[in-house]
């Protein structure tokens, strides 16, 4: 029996989908919940699990083509049926037979060659099977608990993930311990024969063998955009030609709350597993420097023309990642405390960087906060995302002597704070009260508190 598959909605308001890659190819085996398709939306990349096990009959979209949802892109055969009218004809099976046909069977979402090793009983020098619980075995036993975001990043790095060993649940591999791995010496970090010892590895070079990624880029290459990236590029692009983009910063005293988080941080760290960051504490101050500024947190509507002043407060939280840039959004973050919005926050990212973000995640933000401090920024310009009033950033925070009030000189912790936003919807003197009543509300924030 054949089942047509057809090019799922990855969201209420996802209309089309890409056919980013293909991950099983036809005439391949699949089994029911294996991943044999990756698509690509406006909002988020996916892999789509196989509804039923069978073997892929035909692919009906090309990779890189965008397709209404609901559009047919693959035929797969069933083999239920198949395997019932086949099993009810065949002759009984003697003990023998079985066990051997079971050691064949293939594990689901792999289809693993039979090992085989040289016997040392047998004189005849043939070769016999590798016993149930053997290395190689043990090995892809392993591999079948990696999800396929994780081999996907592993594939993307050159490392084999047998020879990683995990830090997750059970000894699972995770996207970081990938990331980990692929930072070592390729000897270490893959499995690949044994080559003669050399002083240094040359730098990759083009060619048949390497492919040159955004996250593994190679000097001298040309990367094709994948459809995240491209579509990325066109918001971009966007947002800079329809918003006429306006620019402002502060400096921020936040020793109070930084003194406040590092002595909470453990605390709070051995009770939820999430760590404490300063982004809670920046995103609640900006949620309540929003609630006197609306008009921060609005979005301009060119058909009226007008501007729509939202009702929610849904704050997004812009994530680079190796691949791709991501903004999941925490909803009602008005409505949440610092600890609320740390776990929320926490979850996110969490998920942001294993690639289980779906399209809800990264839909209805009105405002967004940017963390380019984590990678020591200073100061910087961000580009709105599209549909919102303003984006601000949190700088890398440094220690500084100050003069204060009395006069006094004082080490304290500083930070920037730079927002841009959307002239149509809010002028300078909006802006800087915004800016203004942020960085008021930052500098009164702990050094105690309740989270």
């Amino acid at each position: 029996m054949a089942t047509t598959i057809t090019m799922p909605q990855l969201g209420e308001t996802v209309t089309e989908g890409t056919v980013e890659r293909w991950i099983k190819k036809a005439g391949d085996p699949v089994e029911k919940y294996e991943a044999f398709l990756e698509v690509s939306t406006d909002k988020v990349n996916s892999e789509v699990p196989s509804p039923v096990t069978g073997t892929i009959r035909e692919l009906l979209v090309q990779e890189g083509t965008t397709v209404a949802t609901g559009t047919p892109i693959a035929v797969i055969d069933e083999v239920g049926a198949a395997k019932a009218s086949e099993t009810a004809s065949a002759p009984p099976k003697t003990r023998d037979a079985m066990a051997e046909s079971a050691n064949a069977e293939p594990v689901p979402g792999f289809n693993i060659p039979q090992l085989e090793v040289k016997s040392t009983a047998a004189s005849s020098g043939a070769p016999a099977k590798v016993p149930p619980h053997s290395n190689g075995q043990r090995e892809e036993a392993a591999l079948r608990g990696v999800s396929p975001a994780v081999r996907r990043l592993a594939r993307e790095h050159h490392v084999d993930v047998r020879s990683v060993r995990g830090s997750g649940a059970n000894g699972r591999v995770t996207a970081d311990d990938v990331l980990a791995a692929a930072k070592l010496a390729p000897t270490t970090a893959t499995a690949a024969p044994a080559a003669p010892a050399e002083t240094s590895r040359p730098p990759a070079k083009p060619g048949p063998g390497n492919t040159s990624t955004y996250a593994d880029p190679i000097p001298g290459t040309t990367i094709q955009l994948s459809s995240m990236r491209r579509i990325i590029a066109e918001r971009m692009v966007e947002s800079r030609k329809t918003a006429p983009h306006a620019w402002s910063m502060i400096e921020v005293d936040v020793t109070n709350v930084w003194e406040w988080r590092k002595r909470e941080k453990d605390r709070f760290e051995r009770d939820t597993g999430v760590k404490l960051t300063l982004l809670p504490f920046f995103i609640r101050a900006v949620v309540e420097s929003l609630a006197v500024f609306p008009l921060m947190n609005s979005k301009f509507i060119a058909d009226g023309p007008a501007i729509h002043v939202e009702k929610d407060v849904n704050i997004g939280i812009a994530i680079g990642l190796p691949a791709n840039l991501v903004v999941p959004v925490i909803k009602h973050a008005d409505k949440l405390s610092i600890k609320g919005i740390a776990l929320a926050a926490g979850d996110l990212i969490d998920r942001a960087r294993r690639n289980k973000l779906s399209a809800d995640d990264l839909k209805d933000g009105t405002f967004t906060v940017n963390n380019t401090g984590a990678n020591g920024s200073l100061a910087s310009a961000p580009i709105i995302n599209a549909g919102q009033a303003g984006i601000v950033t949190m700088e890398t925070v440094v220690k500084r002597p100050m003069v204060m009030e009395d006069d006094a000189i004082a080490i304290r912790y500083m930070m920037n704070s730079c927002l841009s936003l959307d002239h149509r919807v809010v002028d300078g003197y909006v802006a800087s009260g915004f800016l203004a009543d942020l960085k008021k509300r930052l500098e009164s924030m702990g050094p105690r508190g309740a989270l």
